[in-house]
């Protein structure tokens, strides 16, 4: 039986990987993902865990050392935010096309620069094409039962991928909230024992891990990961029902909230779903048909299932706290636009660009941006397509 607690998110996440008790986690700290590597480091040094937990010089080796112990046969991870993450570039693309299932603590921060520490998703938006599963938490229980699902899904047969568990910085990572936490048993019982089918450390079977690919081999590899990635909506969701039978708790590849009759929705990811939901509640009361659909599967984007929901919607906002740079929007509203165009959907949309550098989003923001789909729907016409909320002109 679960017990209720009051964690932070990276406590959160670092309690669930003590239960997990991985094999190798290399670290070098970075805000605002320090916490959790610290956490971990103490849970080792208390004897909780017998993880080899490996202090190395810098976040490039940390994914490297999670690398190597991951191709040897271990169960493996890391932690890193921002610039941490851009320092590891490289080893992203080796992970994902080895096909190595190890993960990595994503606590999402600004990238440089101007410099900043607080919360956007360009980090992992960047590396939103390395091949790395990416799944994004609302809050800290959802960081938490992220992390606990996360081994089930990298490491199933038919995915074989790394996975990215990310949750927005300070904004979740700090903030303390109640959570339930799951059993030592049950999460252990419920991750289960690493069984890898090829490793370094196999005697049986000589093998190489991450060879030049000529000409002739490379697009082949390039080819599996993507049939790898194929599989996991399917993986995501049949892991998610049995956790939901452990915990209670029910997950999908995303949420939709007041859904069924909205005429209005907005898309988003992270933490600020929060308080979109907070406005949804309160226009819900004033009679408007508005609604919420919550990503949490980033990569692979389930792209026909969003379609769907979106399918009887007159406006929808998409919003991005993310730049891409491309004059159009952000990622997510790429995604979502190309979905919706390849469904032939009739909905007018907007991509907005919010919370960069952690700005903040209040609830009468976002009520705003319902407002403005509304003279959408007025007008016929979106009008200016892609726009910034809560920016100093």
């Amino acid at each position: 039986m679960g017990k209720r607690e009051r964690l932070s998110g990276n406590e959160a996440v670092a309690i669930a990987l003590r239960q997990i008790n991985p094999d190798v986690f290399p670290a070098f700290p970075i805000t605002p993902s320090t916490e959790i590597p610290q956490y971990f480091a103490s849970f080792a040094a208390n004897g909780q865990v017998d993880t080899e937990f490996i202090p190395v010089e810098s976040e490039h080796s940390s994914m490297s050392a999670a690398i190597g112990a991951s191709a040897a046969g271990a169960r493996s991870l890391t932690a890193t935010s921002s610039c941490g993450l851009a320092y590891m570039w490289e080893e992203l693309y080796i992970a994902a096309s080895n096909r190595l299932p190890l993960a990595l603590a994503l606590v999402n921060r600004a990238l440089s620069g101007p410099i900043n520490i607080n919360c956007d998703h360009s980090d992992s938006m960047g590396a939103r094409d390395a091949g790395w599963i990416q799944i994004y938490a609302e809050n800290n229980q959802e960081a938490y039962d992220n992390m606990v699902q996360a081994y089930r899904i990298s490491e199933h047969a038919d995915v074989r991928l790394p996975i990215m568990i990310c949750q927005d910085g300070f904004i979740t990572s700090h903030a303390v909230e109640n959570i339930e936490l799951l059993d030592d048993a049950e999460v252990k019982n419920f991750v289960g024992e690493y069984e890898p089918e090829n490793y370094l450390l196999n005697p049986e079977c000589p093998m190489a891990v991450g060879p030049y690919a000529i000409t002739d081999y490379y697009m082949e590899a390039k080819r599996s990961q993507a049939e790898g990635m194929k599989h996991v909506p399917a993986v995501v969701e049949e892991v998610a029902k049995e956790f939901a039978k452990v915990s209670g708790r029910e997950y999908g590849l995303f949420e939709s909230y007041c859904m069924e009759d909205a005429e209005r929705a907005v898309v988003m990811i992270g933490s600020a779903a929060g308080t979109t939901k907070d406005a949804i509640d309160r226009l819900r009361e004033q009679g408007e048909k508005v609604g919420l659909v919550k990503i949490r599967l980033f990569r692979p984007f389930p792209a026909d299932e969003i379609a769907e929901t979106l399918k009887n919607v007159k406006a929808v906002a998409i919003m991005d706290r993310a730049e891409s740079y491309t004059n159009h929007g952000g990622p997510l509203g790429a995604d979502v636009m190309s979905a919706l165009y390849r469904a032939k959907a009739d909905a007018l949309a907007v991509n907005y660009i919010y919370g960069l550098g952690g700005r903040d989003v209040r609830v009468e923001d976002m009520e705003g941006v319902f407002e403005a789909l509304k003279q959408m729907i007025a007008d016929g016409d979106a009008g200016e397509t892609y726009r910034y909320l809560g920016i100093r002109e």
